[in-house]
């Protein structure tokens, strides 16, 4: 009993070792491989360059607006996924796997499944273009939308287990009070529920900072307009690999803030 508790390790079987030791190295080893290989004495003037300056603004402006759009819709989803417990079993389970598709969808699939409804010939795409001649794709709100597409899920879960996880004896009292529905769900429901909220949006951010497959294809690489960070490192891989390299460690930074900000909230999150 005593080497057990000295020793972590004790329990395990020892035949799990070397694999698991394995799978650690192959998620770590490319991180450090990143960081010995990256150019930090031209770290600055690459990531201040003609490239890489406006790719990170844009990213940082399309990624914030696409969080605000997680947000807004993201919220009322998850309130309504939390209270359908007394649906039907299977209309329950249908709508949750719609809801997570996009979170094991390609994202090359999720960029043509966007263009096939809103693009010009997409089946709401070509009312709007034919009556007003507008089109979205390859436009910078196509890059809001392409990420909106890939980071609501990340919300709406997290703040549905958020909402699961809230004490129900606060919204009973409230309505003892004489509180409506909106006004409980306002003033006690929402902050109870806002470190689930903000955990959802961070992960929403990160998300839509990273992403590549469903912004190229829906969006293209329109340098300035649609050419995102993730785009930009992909592309100066044939011409700068020093710059991809810089671009691939300032994505490093911002992955890591965002799990350092949320620690373990959202997998409790979940697990409520």
């Amino acid at each position: 009993m005593r080497r057990s508790r000295r020793d972590p390790l004790a329990r395990i079987p020892r035949a799990v070792l070397v694999p698991a030791a394995v799978a650690f190295l192959l998620l770590v080893g490319p991180l450090v491989a990143l960081l010995v290989k990256a150019p930090w004495g031209r770290l600055p003037t690459l990531l201040a360059g003609d490239v890489v300056l406006p790719a990170l603004g844009l990213s940082l402006g399309t990624a914030a607006a696409s969080t605000g759009c997680c947000v807004l819709v993201g919220v009322p989803l998850a309130v309504v996924l939390a209270s359908a417990d007394g649906w039907p079993s299977p209309l329950r389970r249908l709508v949750r796997a719609l809801v997570t598709t996009p979170l094991v969808l390609p994202p090359v699939v999720g960029g043509v499944a966007l263009l096939l409804l809103l693009g010009r010939v997409g089946i709401l795409g070509a009312p709007v273009f034919q009556a007003f001649g507008l089109q979205l794709p390859y436009t910078t709100a196509a890059v809001v939308v392409a990420q909106t597409f890939v980071g609501l899920p990340f919300l709406v879960l997290g703040v549905e287990g958020a909402l699961r996880g809230v004490d129900r004896r606060y919204a009973v009292a409230a309505t003892t009070l004489g509180a409506g529905p909106w006004t409980r769900f306002l003033r006690v429901t929402l902050p109870l529920a806002a470190p689930g909220v903000a955990a959802g949006a961070v992960l929403a951010f990160a998300r839509a900072i990273g992403e590549f497959g469903a912004t190229v294809t829906f969006a293209g690489s329109l340098p300035g307009v649609t050419q995102t960070l993730p785009i930009a490192a992909y592309l100066a891989l044939n011409t700068d690999p020093d710059a991809a390299i810089a671009i691939s460690v300032l994505l490093m930074v911002v992955a890591l803030g965002v799990l350092a900000a949320l620690r373990d909230r959202w997998l409790r999150g979940l697990a409520r």
